[in-house]
């Protein structure tokens, strides 16, 4: 078992009238936070124990309904020991 944990931010595309609706069913997927939305656009952060479960859950926010886009932007590796008790980091 690895001592890592990936962090990943990603902006999703939406149209402007749906992005509540997108981010409402986006808060349900495991590792997933909505940090931030605006008409047309949400922020989220993906976290998981490794960069594939980051990329599966990207593909799978793309594939969902009224999604235009999704796009990673950022992604890091922190160890185990960087985090917090409650198994959350600090790096939103």
């Amino acid at each position: 078992m690895s001592d890592d944990h990936h962090i990943s931010s990603a902006v999703v595309v939406t149209r402007p009238e749906l992005t509540d609706k997108v981010a409402s069913r986006l808060v349900m997927l495991e590792g997933v936070e909505v940090h931030a939305a605006k008409p047309g656009k949400i922020v989220v952060v993906i976290e998981g124990p490794h960069s594939g479960v980051l990329g599966e859950t990207l593909i799978r926010i793309s594939a969902m309904d009224d999604v235009l886009a999704a796009h990673m932007v950022f992604e890091q590796i922190m160890q185990k020991k960087e985090m917090r008790d409650d198994e959350r980091t600090d790096a939103a």
